[in-house]
């Protein structure tokens, strides 16, 4: 008798009282359709990651692991949602793993077009925005902006695709090889180098609950991508330096020539000018520096991700 594959559905969660029920009701009933058709094992299961959930998530969790097929993980304090990934990977084991946000706003409908993709010998199968029009004009728009930035500074990631994918248990492991500190997975699954595919799909609207990502966090996620994938902020602040040395010489040149034809005009505005452009010059220079000291900094402390709480 053929062994069917285990397929372990990681949950994180963070304050999601509202929409918990509904979303536990949705995935099992995607569990237990996959079962029925022989497609995973009945071992397969739901791990829901309590990100340090201040209101009553953890204990709606622990209710729904009465049923079967249901685990839990209680992280001991919040440590964002890419830690909470990380954590719910490391304690699944299972031969394909599918992350997915608790909005439920990721369409769970290609959840079996994903476990097909898997069994026809995909490793790692995104899941692809195609339509993102229940998102608001702003979001789109700085969404639009992020990719393009992203891919100009060589950050390689599938476009519209957050963390909704399904990773086999190899790719997994390798995943999970990247022991950063600061880590953007979105930025390391493509340099994985396994069999990869896509599916597409479009963006549902949140039906309960308020979002977890506000611009300020999807700002210090922008940054994390890039801080912690690319150098190319180092060598724009050189290049930076470079062309206004250039410009500094050619404007000597030219006061030089002013002053030999007796052409100076005494004034304080160019110099006062020249002074704040460079000042705040510097001031960005040393800021992005000093992030990547920062990141340097964290990493070299090895310092533990999070901690397990409890565990269901």
């Amino acid at each position: 008798m053929e062994t069917l594959n285990k397929l372990t559905i990681i949950v994180p969660c963070y304050n999601e009282t509202e929409i918990f029920i509904t979303t536990n009701e949705t995935l099992k009933q995607v569990l237990d359709t996959l079962i029925s058709s022989s497609m995973i094992s009945d071992q397969s299961n739901i791990l829901y990651v309590d990100d340090g959930s201040t209101d009553g998530t953890w204990q709606q969790i622990a209710f729904a692991s009465n049923e079967k097929n249901v685990n839990g993980l209680k992280l001991s304090r919040n440590c964002g949602h890419q830690t909470a990934l990380l954590a719910g990977l490391r304690h699944a084991d299972a031969d394909m793993n599918i992350s997915i946000d608790a909005d439920l706003q990721d369409d769970v409908n290609v959840i079996r077009l994903m476990v097909e993709k898997f069994l026809n010998g995909a490793d790692v199968v995104y899941g692809v925005r195609e339509d993102r029009s229940t998102d608001s004009y702003i979001k789109r728009q700085t969404a639009s902006i992020f990719y393009s930035l992203m891919s100009k500074m060589g950050v390689e990631q599938v476009n519209n695709h957050a963390d909704f994918r399904l990773l086999s248990r190899r790719a997994t492991e390798a995943l999970l090889d990247f022991d950063e500190s600061n880590i953007y997975i979105r930025g390391i699954i493509p340099k994985l180098g396994f069999n990869s595919d896509h599916v597409y799909y479009s963006r549902l609207k949140r039906t309960a609950g308020e979002s977890k990502y506000p611009f300020s966090k999807m700002l210090s996620l922008a940054v994390q991508g890039i801080t912690s994938n690319t150098t190319f902020p180092l060598r724009f602040i050189a290049l930076t330096g470079l062309l206004i040395s250039l410009v500094s010489f050619f404007a000597i040149l030219i006061i030089l020539i002013q002053k030999m034809m007796g052409h100076t005009v005494t004034g304080w505005a160019s110099i006062t000018v020249g002074q704040f452009f460079l000042g705040g010059v510097q001031m960005l220079s040393l800021g992005i520096i000093g992030e990547y000291v920062g990141k340097i900094y964290l990493e070299t402390k090895k310092r533990p991700k999070y901690f397990i709480d409890k565990e269901i």
